[in-house]
């Protein structure tokens, strides 16, 4: 039972990535029909980021009241019907009503299920769970192009993906006694970050904290910046590197938008891979792992030299990013316990959104007013920033 869960657990990580990339693959086609402007894809993104923030924040109350499995089969459902709005729609005013359930349905099941492998599951199948979420990723603009070259359009490619949501859906509701059969190895740990405190201290209460209290927590404001720094890293390099390369670098935009896919390529095999090295290497060296190696990607960017460093350099900084993400996460009962664990992750899951929404349009402004060339340097204060916040976190846990 325990097989078969974890099996529709990873479906459901596949599922939380085929919706993610769809809005990216399918505007250059939607904005014409809509009559929208090219640049509107920014405002259904933030609608969507903002919905996805608020439910992460909601996701300790709900999983508490409601259990993983009901959260999870609930917020897949709630994509569904919202992916099957957006195959519906024809207005651009419509897209952004159905933005907002798109949007909460994805906080909650984040959160709930990485809380929930995070609690009962090794580290290795977190990185080998955030990698299904890359093919999701991956695989939702293989449909969309095959519904838009075969004559079904951008509409077709959304009601395809909501079909494969409505039948995870009834798989999940199928299949929710499983979820509360599962046992936790951490039902007796205290928290790392309490080893030193009065052993007959009173366990954390049953109600959910509210976020003034989660954030007196010793070490949740360096683990929610790190949070934020990585997703900021990541997500900048996601939509730049393709303009650095041609803007800066004098690539043809063809072999430039190729290279930058290559980014989310090293993330996805990187979890892969990881996922072997964790049975050896514990969270807190998978994530100094992690920012050495994007640290060598980098400065192979920023070097210049052959355009093969520079397609070296982003292989290397998706490499990177591949655990760091997945090892905060799987970390978190250890270092807040598990009675917290749900609710910091999903604050946690907030503060990621909130970096990824809000750092590239940062980066653009920086490359319209002053230079793309800051591309590298934008980068590494991320990075750095990043660094110095984890090291924090580990030593305030531990000591």
């Amino acid at each position: 039972m325990t097989s078969l869960l974890l099996v529709i657990i990873y479906l459901a990580f596949i599922s939380l990535g085929l919706p993610d990339s769809l809005l990216g693959s399918a505007w250059p086609v939607m904005y014409t029909e809509l009559g929208a402007s090219v640049s509107w894809a920014g405002g259904l993104s933030m609608i969507i980021s903002a919905g996805t923030i608020i439910s992460s924040l909601s996701s300790d109350r709900l999983t508490r009241k409601f259990g993983t499995g009901k959260v999870t089969a609930v917020s897949v459902a709630m994509t569904a019907i919202a992916l099957i709005g957006f195959s519906t729609s024809h207005s651009f005013w419509i897209l952004c009503l159905w933005a907002i359930p798109y949007g909460l349905g994805a906080g909650s099941v984040d959160a709930a299920l990485n809380n929930f492998v995070a609690l009962h599951y090794p580290a290795r199948h977190m990185s080998w769970l955030h990698c299904m979420w890359g093919v999701g990723a991956s695989v939702g603009p293989v449909i969309m192009g095959w519904a838009i070259t075969t004559g079904l359009r951008w509409n077709g490619g959304y009601m395809i993906i909501a079909v494969l949501q409505m039948a995870l859906t009834a798989v999940l509701i199928f299949t929710l006694p499983l979820w509360k059969q599962a046992k936790s190895p951490y039902e007796n740990m205290k928290p790392v970050s309490q080893a030193s405190e009065n052993p007959d201290a009173k366990p954390a209460p049953d109600k959910p904290l509210s976020l003034g209290q989660i954030l007196k927590r010793r070490g949740i404001k360096e683990v929610l910046i790190c949070f934020c720094c990585y997703s900021a890293l990541e997500s900048t390099t996601g939509l730049w590197a393709a303009s650095y390369c041609t803007l800066w670098r004098g690539i043809s935009a063809e072999t430039a938008a190729r290279w930058a896919s290559l980014f989310y390529l090293g993330i996805t095999i990187g979890r892969f891979i990881c996922g072997f090295i964790t049975m050896k290497v514990n969270d807190r060296n998978m994530i100094r792992l992690g920012q050495i190696v994007a640290a060598v990607g980098i400065v192979c960017v920023f070097l210049p030299g052959s355009d093969g460093l520079l397609l070296a350099g982003l292989i290397l900084i998706g490499c990177g990013c591949a655990p760091i993400y997945p090892s905060i996460i799987h970390e978190t009962p250890i270092n807040f316990g598990p009675e917290l664990s749900q609710a910091i992750i999903g604050i946690q899951m907030a503060f990621a959104y909130t970096g990824s929404c809000l750092m590239p349009p940062l980066f653009g402004l920086i490359a319209q007013y002053i230079s793309i060339s800051l591309f590298p340097v934008f980068l590494v204060v991320f990075l750095v920033l990043m660094v110095i916040m984890a090291e924090r976190l580990h030593m305030r846990v531990r000591s």
